[in-house]
């Protein structure tokens, strides 16, 4: 089997960082109790340059917070969009963007529930167990408008169900007990600080070997 596929297609090398990075800016990201992360996003409804530069923002904002995925909304844009670079649980990595996605439903006897960490870059420092189908079909369009289907399976599904519920509007927290999501906020508390500083450093570095990133 192919290491790495791009959105969706199976490729025999791919650059450590995607490309879309190497052409963007760093964006601020939104954290949990910000409007723009609680209500579903807009439609994306132009495709052109103005959206191609947003994915190569999100790209470079989603490599400098360390993340396997990030949605338009985390960058305070309310459109339906994500990127992700992520890896599934057989060690091959996804990258790739998609556009409008839409999670398709699968009958709940045919899909498997895993209970596995995850965190946010939006409730940053926290770490949960959250359940998510073992599989993840998602239905949207690439920046030029062009139909795509992407499939995941693993910590892969989770990541493409987690982008999802973000441009509808959901953070994980919404997935927990009332006990769950005080114990996230506490190590948000805690933590932030911590992630803050190594964003923080992640940028002086790209800073540092290229010159061309601006916070």
């Amino acid at each position: 089997m192919p290491s790495v596929f791009v959105q969706g297609r199976p490729t025999d090398s791919y650059p450590r960082l995607a490309p879309e990075a190497r052409r963007g800016q760093v964006r601020r990201i939104t954290e949990v109790g910000e409007e723009v992360l609680h209500k579903p996003c807009r439609d994306v409804t132009e495709f052109g340059p103005d959206l191609a530069a947003l994915i190569d923002d999100m790209f470079l904002t989603m490599y400098i917070a360390d993340g396997a995925g990030l949605a338009a909304n985390q960058v305070d844009v309310d459109l339906r969009l994500f990127v992700y670079d992520c890896p599934d649980d057989d060690g091959v990595r996804h990258v790739g963007h998609i556009v409008n996605p839409v999670l398709e439903q699968f009958d709940p006897a045919e899909r498997r529930l895993l209970d596995d960490s995850e965190g946010c870059l939006s409730v940053p420092g926290a770490v949960m167990d959250v359940p998510r189908p073992d599989r993840a079909v998602v239905h949207g369009f690439d920046k030029d408008g062009e139909p795509l289907v992407i499939e995941g399976t693993g910590y892969f599904a989770r990541c493409l169900a987690h982008e999802t519920d973000h441009v509808n509007g959901h953070v994980y927290l919404d997935r927990l007990s009332g006990r769950e999501r005080k114990e996230a906020l506490r190590q948000v508390a805690d933590r932030r600080d911590e992630v803050f500083a190594r964003r923080a450093a992640n940028i002086e570095a790209l800073n540092g070997g290229q010159g061309t990133v601006s916070a």
